[in-house]
């Protein structure tokens, strides 16, 4: 320990403590947003050297002061490399937030080196409440009113008091390392950094991620909603020597404007969002035309809104905690199946249900309902998001408009004339699919003159020479053609009368066609009257 002292000693005679850069970024974009910086013990015999092995020291000898005074002024004259709006973020020890004199020797150092003390964020642990609270928030208050920004590091692995959270009025919450190294394998993991975002965001402070090293771990605290991360996934740490080119090569945003209307940026976890959040999406589910709920792994309703609440024919409040077995009984063995397909993570678009009518006499509603399974940042089912639609309406309407189509066709069947419409030019506009499959002609044919196809080669010159004259005087039609139905050729006689516009020009052709047997009628063929 004696030699470790007198090597620190003499480290800092010779000015070898040194920062190094560590990049924060934003997490929804990974643009940078500025850097940590972490002491380091330039050692020429051992190679640099972690604050592990030498802070602590430096703290319980009386050389803090010193090594932060190196660490801080070498800091900031590096930081000519880091154009605004970029930070910088230091950690300050506990021992000196017992120092009245701290504010004004960080202001000197940034003074002297001409960085600006709004782009200065200090992290302070909680242990640096522990002994003298009140002397802590006057030293915080007088960096605040400095301009500097305050981190609190470590959050959750110490003291964890939340009136220290409210009483220096921070602007960052960083989350410890540990929580982070363990959510992809952790659910409780998970959860304590869902619990410190969420408290964060509430309160309207930006949230910082220590040690983030992959992708998977990244999207998760995006997914909770945390803003800034460091660690070995955006870089490690460098000398003031590669900084420039650090920021150089890098796309940078501010730290302090993350998540600004339009960008695009949501947060997709419950869990970490802020009340102000949370009413939001309650209006909005309240204000749903169609029933929404939210079902547990142990299908307990853990939220609903007016809308399902009133289909079930019940209260919101009767639902919550309670099992959809015990609210709809007599409807659950159709759902049981499909939501334990849910739970499997299976996705269920929309199966009918008909519910029973609430009045004796009265019909029963017709609901489709939907199944989206909820997954959390480990893509674990976590529960059900639930739809229910009303289409009682549609489906009378759709019951109605069957029971018109067949009692036309009951008609058209019923007798031998099938109505045509024709405009001014002789194309085509309506005709009925009896009068297709009657005379055999193709689907698309009957539109646009294609029904003559279908006539007989003696009658179609004849014909068209008919409708040719009918289609310029507007002259009634009745003509006689031949078409062949089941390999028999058969006649067919058309009539038709043009509806005229107040100038007297053609509008509309009206008419129907019928079969006459296999001998024609009496009277021209293929001729006006």
């Amino acid at each position: 320990m004696v030699a470790e002292l007198v090597d620190l000693h003499a480290a800092l005679e010779n000015d070898q403590v040194v920062p190094y850069f560590q990049p924060l970024v934003a997490l929804r974009t990974g643009k940078l947003t500025g850097f940590e910086v972490l002491a380091r013990w330039d050692d020429p015999a051992g190679g640099p050297r972690l604050p592990s092995n030498f802070v602590t020291l430096a703290e319980q000898n009386g050389l803090i002061g010193a090594l932060t005074r190196q660490v801080f002024g070498k800091a900031f004259a590096a930081a000519a490399a880091v154009p605004a709006p970029l930070s910088l973020s230091v950690n300050i020890s506990p021992v000196q937030m017992h120092y009245l004199s701290l504010p004004g020797q960080i202001r000197a150092l940034a003074d002297e080196a001409g960085f600006p003390l709004d782009r200065l964020i200090l992290e302070i642990t909680e242990s640096a409440f522990f002994n003298n609270v009140e002397q802590a928030k006057t030293i915080a208050a007088e960096l605040k009113a400095m301009g500097c920004r305050l981190a609190l590091d470590d959050f959750g692995t110490g003291y964890s008091n939340l009136s220290h959270l409210l009483a220096l009025s921070f602007d960052e919450l960083k989350v410890d390392r540990s929580f982070v190294g363990a959510m992809t394998d952790s659910r409780n993991s998970r959860k304590v950094v869902a619990a410190i975002v969420g408290l964060a965001t509430s309160l309207g402070l930006v949230t910082v991620a220590e040690g983030v090293e992959t992708e998977e771990q990244a999207d998760m605290l995006l997914c909770l909603g945390c803003e800034l991360g460091q660690g070995w996934l955006y870089g490690k740490p460098v000398g003031q020597e590669q900084l420039a080119g650090m920021v150089s090569e890098a796309a940078w945003v501010s730290p302090f404007v993350l998540t600004s209307p339009g960008d695009g940026w949501a947060v997709s976890s419950l869990e970490a969002l802020p009340t102000q959040r949370l009413a939001q999406l309650q209006a909005i589910y309240d204000g749903a035309p169609v029933g929404l709920c939210f079902l547990d792994r142990d299908l307990r309703y853990v939220s609903l809104n007016k809308k399902l609440a009133e289909m079930n024919g019940t209260t919101v409040s009767a639902h919550l905690g309670r099992r959809v077995q015990e609210m709809v009984p007599e409807m659950y063995a159709m759902f049981e199946p499909h939501l334990l397909q849910a739970l499997q993570g299976l996705a269920i678009e929309g199966f009918e249900v008909i519910r029973p009518a609430k009045v004796a006499g009265e019909q029963g509603v017709v609901t489709l309902v939907s199944y989206q399974p909820a997954w959390d940042e480990a893509d674990e089912v976590i529960g059900i998001s639930v739809s229910v639609v009303d289409i009682t309406q549609h489906k009378r309407t759709e019951a109605a408009l069957l029971v018109s189509e067949d009692h036309r066709q009951q008609m058209e069947e019923q007798t031998k004339q099938v109505p045509w419409v024709m405009d001014a030019e002789g194309n085509s506009l309506q005709v009925s699919s009896h009068w297709v499959q009657e005379a055999g002609v193709h689907k698309g044919k009957p539109r646009n003159l294609g029904w003559l196809e279908a006539l007989h080669g003696d009658d179609l010159a004849p014909t068209l020479r008919t409708m040719k004259e009918a289609l310029r005087t507007g002259k009634p039609i009745d003509i006689q053609y031949r078409v062949c139905v089941d390999d028999v050729w058969r006649w067919m006689r058309s009539r038709g009368t043009a509806r005229l516009g107040a100038g007297g020009e053609i509008l509309r052709w009206y008419g129907t066609v019928e079969d006459v047997g296999e001998e024609r009628l009496m009277g021209p063929t293929a001729a006006t009257n």
